[in-house]
């Protein structure tokens, strides 16, 4: 059997095309997803459902009578940026249930999830937010989700695999900072803080693919894709125009590239050690996965050509720096 990688940090600008990759990934046979790729079945962990159900939060405490508690406003920032750290906890989380195919019974699901979210936020440095909630807002807000979480549960245990032999955990994440800004990113923004707050488990068995489209590219998919009648959705929400240009008007990965102790790695310095991190890019920034978004039926084969060309390539390369980097 071929060796494949153990985790992807799937990583790029909103709307850059890492969703279709992932789709497209789900779709190769499994022996070839192997040989040509060296990616296993995929487990797969994502940090933008929990951006949607903290902006539902918000909108339900609203509809209460209270304010906001995680962004500005609907289409705005989060108010503290320290939460880009929350979701990574909560993604570090995900991670080690996984691993440890923890079920969780929970009477309330809706009332588990704002429990973890104020839990991952203490790790982040922000104190408890959730929790002061009166109990009528409290109720209220967690009432109105309830659905919404109990499918994310559930969702969550139906994926714990029989075996993790020869599988492939992918993570997928998007991070960035103003723009026109100056490198490095100052914490907790960008690619070098999100990475460091990550489990050490995760840093020594992962590699990085990289979806590399410029901002202004990454704004027209964005407003391209964006369907308002399905905002939770993996490919077809949308991000507001101010979050685009403030959080993700740039990201620091070339940065982090050109300045990596050893080429083709990025170096993260965490939990008392350093990780070099290969990293391998898919050119992305002439188009090549907006396609993916339709029903397979519809895709066209010299499409799935340049796609299958640019992330082998791409896979290739970490292949070679994973086998060649100490870990």
């Amino acid at each position: 059997m071929e060796k494949t990688f153990e985790i992807v940090l799937l990583l790029a600008l909103p709307a850059s095309g890492k969703s279709e990759v992932r789709r497209f990934l789900a779709n190769v046979e499994p022996e070839r997803l192997r040989r040509e790729f060296h990616i296993g079945p995929n487990l797969q962990l994502d940090d933008f459902p929990y951006v949607h159900m903290m902006r539902r939060l918000d909108d339900e405490l609203v509809k209460l009578g209270r304010e906001r508690v995680f962004f500005k406003a609907g289409d705005r920032p989060f108010r503290d940026t320290r939460d880009w750290g929350t979701l990574i906890h909560l993604l570090n989380e995900d991670y080690r249930d996984l691993m440890g195919k923890n079920v969780v019974r929970a009477d309330s699901a809706a009332e588990l999830l704002m429990r973890r979210i104020d839990k991952a936020g203490e790790k982040a440095a922000i104190p408890p937010r959730l929790a002061k909630l009166d109990k009528s807002a409290w109720a209220g807000a967690a009432g109105a989700l309830e659905k919404e979480a109990r499918a994310m549960l559930e969702e969550k245990h139906a994926a714990y695999p029989a075996s993790f032999e020869g599988k492939t955990i992918v993570i997928e994440a998007a991070r960035g900072g103003p723009d026109k800004s100056s490198f490095p990113l100052p914490s907790p923004l960008g690619y070098l803080y999100s990475i460091g707050e990550m489990d050490p488990e995760i840093l020594k068995r992962a590699v990085i693919l990289y979806v590399w489209v410029t901002p202004e590219e990454s704004r027209r998919k964005n407003t391209a894709r964006t369907n308002p009648d399905d905002p939770g959705s993996i490919l077809h929400h949308g991000v507001p125009m101010e979050v685009m240009l403030n959080d993700y008007g740039c990201d620091d990965m070339d940065w982090l590239e050109a300045n990596s102790e050893i080429p083709g790695t990025i170096t993260v310095t965490s939990h008392g050690r350093k990780f070099h991190i290969p990293v391998g890019r898919f050119d992305n920034r002439v188009d090549k996965t907006s396609f993916l978004r339709e029903d397979k039926k519809l895709w066209d084969a010299k499409k799935i050509a340049g796609i299958t060309d640019g992330i082998k390539s791409a896979t290739d390369k970490l292949f070679s720096m994973a086998a060649a980097v100490k870990r």
